[in-house]
């Protein structure tokens, strides 16, 4: 009987626990509910706020426009009144005007009216006709590329000590592919990477693109893997309606589209790069086509700071703070002697530092530094990222190249087989131009069996001036060089020369700076180490590489000795621009050079290729 009661007893306390445990599941259910109710209203709030911006930003705009309008109509009064002016000036100074004038005034007295007629006789300067001006709008949008992307911040501090910088110039251009329009959603680094290859628009959001982007309709979408803004939530997790607004009106105008996966777990973006026409990733791990990284060469570049580098080495930390904006950090890559960077750094950081030409470890060195920055290069430019996307997805990459016509004169024979050997040694030539001794053709096509070879016999008493102009209208590539048969030319001599074209904006291009041998003394000197990476005044003309239409505007002076200084000077009278490269990759050879003596550094008694070829 005891058992059978305390087994109610025990029921009847489970029976209990059960009903609290309910009663608290449906009091925390009233809750949940609540709390959905809450949220349903907020979210019917946050539509009605939506659509309520939304009607604000088409009145705006509609205000803006009635603002224009209005603008115009109040220029074209005022031009008007102006016109109404000028027309009354101009009567007033006319000569039958005048002489009515004089004519009224002086009928009761001779003595005026003889003064006033000569007076009225005498010609009058008449106003100037206006002119309509422009009308600029209220804010006028820079389309430049960099233009608003600029460095802001000046000082750094390392070890307490603070540093005031000349923060670097971030270029406004040139654009690679200007007849081609990009819409693009990324973060400030991929921005800064991409914004040189087309033209760009950005800054548009899930509210506003269908008022942006129809000003100058996109030929293609491109949306990173963003982290921030307004289109982070759109893209991560269940795409959002803003996201979806957008590819309908790029498929509806027939706009490629494409996802770019640059950061992030790619499953938080799968579901949304679902929708895009194209997808591409820089992680190796997942199974999309690969668009890496690549060094932008108008602003990962060996162009230095107005204040040059400091003489330490710092660490990444100390280099990159974490406050600094992208275009503070182009400041930053150029500031040091060299960084010291940890495992594990990206390899898009280290190229990226090593193309702006500092040194990456625990010393600083010129050489490692300078082929660091070769290979940075060498691993591919953000231009030719680019061109592997267009033809993914089927749009033309039409471009300027760097393809070169070499213009080799001869004019001793027994410097042939030297010079057709430094020729051979370059990457990149396309076309070869060699005036000299009859046997000289046979021997080229041998030795450059991939070369176009044009060749012509020189006359006796042809100079070296004349053998060039008579080479450059025989040219077809878009950059012509010029090479030296007396020299010596490295492997990478164009190849480094050759990529000064895609930061400078100079027309000619060669080096100031230059290792050079006297087999007498058997002497290696330095020219002018301090006369690299600049717009100066000349360049040795045996490293003259410059753009075919400019040369031949130009011309060559018919002389054998001096035809590079008189091009020089008339680059000076023309306002060419001629940029100083690398002093790498070139030995100028001769017996003796007085010259060079007394300008020069003496670097040892031996030969230059090992300090000069590299």
């Amino acid at each position: 009987m005891s058992t059978e009661l305390e087994s109610t007893r025990r029921a009847l306390r489970e029976a209990v626990a059960q009903a609290g445990r309910a009663a608290e599941l449906a009091r925390l259910l009233d809750a949940a509910q609540a709390k959905l109710a809450t949220a349903e209203r907020s979210v019917e709030e946050a539509r009605a706020l939506s659509e309520q911006l939304a009607e604000a930003e088409d009145r705006l705009a509609a205000e803006q426009a009635a603002a224009d309008k209005l603008r115009k109509e109040l220029a074209e009064q005022r031009f008007q009144a102006e016109v109404a002016n000028w027309k009354l000036s101009s009567i007033k100074v006319a000569r039958w005007n005048r002489l009515g004038d004089a004519i009224k005034s002086g009928k009761s007295n001779p003595i005026r009216l003889a003064k006033g007629l000569r007076g009225a006789s005498r010609p009058v300067k008449r106003p100037t006709a206006p002119k309509r001006r422009p009308v600029s709008a209220a804010k006028a949008k820079e389309e430049r590329p960099g233009v608003a992307f600029q460095a802001t911040s000046t000082t750094r501090t390392v070890g307490g000590a603070s540093f005031r910088l000349k923060p670097f110039r971030v270029p406004t251009g040139p654009n690679t592919r200007p007849h081609l329009t990009a819409a693009v959603i990324a973060d400030p680094h991929a921005e800064a990477l991409l914004r040189y290859e087309w033209r760009q628009t950005t800054g548009f959001t899930p509210r506003d693109f269908a008022r942006v982007l129809p000003l100058e309709v996109p030929h293609l979408l491109v949306v990173e893997s963003v982290t921030q803004g307004p289109w982070a939530e759109e893209i991560t997790g269940e795409p959002g309606e803003g996201l979806k607004a957008l590819l309908a009106w790029c498929g509806e105008r027939g706009i490629r589209t494409v996802f770019w996966h640059t950061q992030g777990d790619v499953a938080a973006y799968a579901r949304a790069a679902e929708l895009f026409e194209h997808r591409f990733t820089t992680d190796l791990s997942v199974a999309w086509p690969r668009l890496q990284f690549g060094v932008q060469p108008r602003v990962h570049n060996p162009l230095p700071l107005a204040g040059g580098r400091i003489d330490r080495v710092l660490t990444l930390d100390q280099l990159l703070p974490e406050h600094l904006s992208y275009p503070d950090v182009l400041t930053s890559y150029r500031w040091p002697a060299a960084a010291d960077c940890p495992p594990g750094t990206p390899q898009w950081r280290l190229a990226e530092l090593a193309a702006c030409g500092t040194s990456i470890g625990t010393e600083p060195d010129d050489r490692r530094a300078h082929v660091a920055m070769r290979r940075a290069y060498g691993m591919g430019t953000m231009t030719e990222r680019i061109d592997e996307l267009l033809e993914a997805i089927g749009l033309p990459s039409a471009r300027a190249t760097l393809n070169t016509s070499v213009l080799l004169p001869i004019m001793d024979p027994f410097l042939m087989e030297h010079a057709l050997a430094q020729v051979a040694r370059q990457s990149g030539v396309d076309q070869l131009i060699v005036i000299g001794p009859p046997e000289t053709e046979l021997r080229a096509r041998d030795v450059l069996p991939d070369v176009e070879i044009v060749y012509r016999r020189p006359h006796p008493a042809m100079t070296e001036g004349a053998m060039l102009a008579a080479g450059i209208d025989l040219c077809e590539a878009d950059l012509v060089a010029v090479m030296d048969p007396r020299d010596v030319y490295g492997a990478h001599y164009l190849s480094d020369l050759r990529r000064a074209f895609l930061f400078s904006t100079a027309d000619i291009v060669g080096k100031a700076a230059f290792y050079a041998h006297l087999r007498k003394p058997q002497a290696t000197l330095l020219k002018q180490p301090d006369a690299e990476y600049a717009y100066l005044p000349e360049i040795a003309g045996a490293t003259l590489l410059a753009r075919r239409n400019t040369l031949r505007e130009l011309g060559f002076a018919d002389l054998t000795e001096g035809w590079d200084e008189v091009l020089m000077r008339q680059c000076r009278t023309d306002g060419v621009k001629v940029f100083s490269a690398d002093r790498f990759g070139y030995v100028r050879v001769r017996d003796e050079d007085r010259w060079l003596l007394g300008a020069a550094h003496l670097v040892e008694y031996g030969s230059a290729e090992p300090h000069a070829l590299i």
